[in-house]
């Protein structure tokens, strides 16, 4: 095809593929290591929830590229034919990416699981009469088969796009994409149930008697805040290291910036002020304690950089469409959306009040004196192990997506729409 022989000479890694699959390799190993020889032996609440905290952040950026390759055959997109391929990289981390949640299911089924989830104390449970009538659902034995289903159903929607996707370059066959955009509709349907369910089960019941039925679209919009400011980098990186210059051009760079302005910054704060007004507006106290400790002590400020560091700030920088069609630019916003990404999550898995605390408060002034004072634990514990356990599911993810990429071109040769993504201009 002459679309494809126009894009031969910078649409494949190289050598670049092998040198940053074994960087992403050490430093993921290396950190991955040193989290368990600093504190992996004791078995700490800190270990566990930066292991958390670190897999989510890992899983979120791999989910969000999984809904970024169903959602362009949905709607038959011809525009972002070119940097499909990378997110089909990204997403097909989901194929291995369960082996690091092995660790938090053998916790959870070795009697510890409380060191994370309260609700795996029975005897706590079948205690208070909210969480006696949860324990059908939150158990050993269904949260495992849940979570199993989870993962398997993520690795083999990414390896079922990946593979045609491929297999197309190899054969030319058009009904290859008719295949694919026969089964994103319910592969988005499964994907809509599993992340929600998901993000129920490994957040939200860290603190077992909250709930928000807008927890999965808020959880929704944190993936893809962390997926489009993620391949903004990488396609940037691509660009810089003359990888992917003819097929990775400014007008696709401009629509990546517009989808992380709709879904990362404006409907990001959109459910995120929903879900707090609802709350705030009932005074429901079995809901208003998820955002207490959230509003106390050093999480007060993390609340508000949220609220100014991913609403605001980017809002502004990307409204314009200047700064979406200039890389440097784009670049920078794109990582600091990332770490507004990891600050989310962050705050969503750390915080936490002990219940007989809230109980026996008389009044909001009351916490908050106590949380000035130091004693009011609020899971405000910065530690190392925040930092290395994070770098070392990141370097991962990081191998395997080079690991991906480079086998394969960086663009597919032989998409029927490939010639409008080449031939695509915003107006």
């Amino acid at each position: 095809m002459m679309a494809a022989d126009g894009i031969r000479n910078d649409n494949r890694l190289g050598g670049l593929g092998p040198a940053m699959m074994v960087a992403g390799l050490i430093v993921g190993l290396g950190c991955l290591g040193a989290t368990l020889g600093i504190d992996g032996v004791s078995g700490s609440a800190i270990f566990w929830k930066s292991y958390l905290f670190a897999f989510m952040a890992a899983c979120g950026i791999c989910l969000g590229a999984l809904f970024f390759v169903m959602l362009q055959h949905i709607t038959k997109a011809g525009w972002s034919v070119t940097v499909r391929r990378p997110a089909e990289a990204m997403a097909a981390n989901l194929q291995w990416l369960w082996i690091l949640f092995v660790p938090i299911l053998v916790l959870v089924w070795s009697g510890h699981g409380t060191i994370l989830f309260e609700w795996c104390d029975t005897d706590y449970m079948r205690a208070d009469h909210v969480l006696a009538g949860k324990m059908s659902y939150l158990n050993a034995t269904f949260w495992s088969i849940r979570a199993i289903v989870y993962l398997a159903s993520w690795a083999l929607l990414a390896a079922f796009y990946r593979r045609q996707s491929l297999a197309q370059d190899r054969d030319g066959d058009v009904r290859r994409t008719l295949t694919m955009q026969w089964w994103a509709p319910i592969g988005v349907i499964v994907y809509a149930i599993t992340q929600t369910f998901a993000s129920i089960d490994w957040i939200m019941a860290i603190q077992p008697k909250w709930f928000s039925t807008m927890f999965g679209v808020y959880w929704f919009t944190v993936c893809c805040t962390g997926f489009y400011s993620s391949i903004i980098l990488l396609l940037v990186f691509l660009r810089a290291t003359g990888r992917g210059g003819s097929v990775f051009t400014q007008e696709h760079f401009h629509d990546l910036g517009k989808l992380l302005f709709a879904f990362g910054v404006v409907f990001w704060a959109y459910i995120g002020y929903s879900q707090y007004m609802l709350i705030w507006y009932a005074n429901i106290p079995i809901e208003t304690a998820w955002f207490i400790p959230r509003q106390l002590g050093a999480w007060t400020y993390v609340s508000w950089l949220l609220i100014a560091g991913h609403f605001a700030l980017p809002f502004v920088m990307l409204v314009t469409r200047w700064t979406k069609r200039w890389r440097g630019s784009l670049a920078m916003i794109a990582s600091w959306m990332v770490l507004m990404f990891l600050v989310d999550i962050y705050w969503l898995v750390m915080p936490s009040v002990p219940e007989a605390a809230l109980e026996h408060a008389t009044s909001w002034d009351q916490l908050a004196t106590q949380a000035a004072q130091g004693t009011l634990p609020l899971g405000w514990n910065p530690s190392v192990l925040n930092l290395t356990a994070l770098l070392g599911m990141l370097g991962l993810v990081v191998a395997g997506t080079f690991l991906y990429l480079g086998r394969a071109a960086l663009a597919p040769t032989h998409d029927p729409r490939l010639p409008e993504a080449l031939a695509f201009e915003n107006f």
